[in-house]
């Protein structure tokens, strides 16, 4: 069930999605997002991340309804102004509405709670790890990316299928799709239909960026 609605400071970002239990590191240089972190500094050192919804030209683009709750872990504030950060991810949230502010940076009002795999993650069966794991291979070869695998054959599994999940070059669409899966099970299969479909695009000649849009 739903909390009540909580109040939180937005930082739009498309194509960045932050997963519970995850981290993003982010570098901070435009002056209304500037605001945001020194209110969050402030406050509750908390930062909600969530990815505009299609293309605008505009300051105020729409919203996906889900998006995540981060908390600031390091900061360091550079001479310009400007920020380096790393949010660990807290939980997931759905947007109810957005508020009417004065401040530079975006406010909503959201409910949290509503996912089940929030306060941890169940493991993967080792076919689904194998899977995910063989098609990450194929995957890092075709887009020529060199990955330690000793490295990766350590993570466990709500590691694995978060970094691959952040990392992997996929459109906003497909972000929001891996950040709303349900579970972890979930997110990983998702993984594996996203990449396969990635190779299959780049076989048949595509660009190296493909969409689901």
């Amino acid at each position: 069930m739903s909390e009540s609605p909580i109040r939180l400071s937005i930082f739009p970002l498309a194509g960045a999605i932050l997963l519970p239990r995850a981290q993003l590191p982010l570098h901070i240089f435009e002056p209304r997002y500037r605001a945001l972190v020194q209110d969050a500094m402030a406050r509750d050192r908390r930062i909600a991340m969530i990815q505009p919804r299609g293309e605008s030209d505009g300051d105020r683009p729409a919203l996906f309804d889900i998006g995540c709750i981060g908390k600031i872990a390091e900061v360091e504030a550079m001479d310009d102004g400007r920020f380096n950060l790393i949010l660990d991810g807290l939980t997931r949230f759905r947007m109810v509405r957005e508020l009417d502010v004065t401040t530079a940076f975006r406010q909503v009002e959201a409910v949290t709670g509503e996912f089940a795999d929030e306060t941890g993650a169940e493991p993967l069966s080792i076919a689904m790890r194998g899977g995910l794991i063989d098609e990450s291979k194929k995957f890092a070869a075709a887009l020529g990316y060199s990955v330690d695998w000793d490295a990766v054959d350590t993570l466990d599994d709500e590691t694995l299928v978060n970094m691959v999940a952040q990392v992997a070059p996929f459109d906003t669409v497909a972000k929001q799709a891996l950040l709303e899966a349900p579970t972890i099970d979930d997110r990983s299969e998702l993984l594996i239909q996203f990449m396969q479909f990635f190779r299959m695009h780049q076989q048949a000649g595509g660009d190296d960026r493909a969409t689901l849009q």
